[in-house]
């Protein structure tokens, strides 16, 4: 079936299976592969991607229901926040498998809000895990542009 969508901010139209995951076209198809199949059962967060700007799980989704919409995956942000930075010199990156997936998570906040609560951090990234135990620096980074310290509830 024929799809067209936007990804990372360039028209994509091509032929894809029905049964195709958007996880599978973005890294196996598009050779995206900050998008990561951790799961396939949206419970890692490894595929978030940005779909309209909203963090979804990209395992969930056909890439026949992105037809239309607006996808961002990791490759997409650039340093548009500087999260990137702020991971980096924060050492929030050890074995780097979730790290993608809490990037576009972490934008995803931060298009809805530019200084989140510490409440709000955790939220947003419940749905991303992280093995190596680094979630406590992610969620320490405060998820600002400059690194700042967050803000409590």
């Amino acid at each position: 079936m024929r799809v067209s969508l936007e990804i990372n901010g360039q028209a994509v139209e091509t032929e894809v299976s029905a049964a195709l995951r958007l996880s599978g076209f973005l890294r196996d198809v598009l050779g995206l592969t900050g998008v990561k199949e951790g799961c396939c059962e949206g419970e890692c967060g490894a595929c978030t991607v940005l779909l309209d700007g909203k963090p979804i799980n990209s395992c969930l989704m056909l890439t026949l229901q992105a037809a239309g919409r607006e996808v961002t995956t990791v490759e997409g942000l650039g340093g548009s926040s500087g999260l990137q930075d702020a991971f980096l010199q924060l050492g929030a990156v050890q074995c780097g498998y979730c790290t993608p997936g809490m990037l576009v998570a972490a934008e995803g906040l931060l298009l809805d809000k530019s200084s989140p609560s510490e409440a709000e951090i955790r939220h947003a990234l419940a749905g991303n895990i992280c093995r190596c135990t680094g979630f406590e620096t992610i969620v320490s980074i405060g998820v600002a542009t400059d690194s700042s310290p967050i803000n409590e509830p």
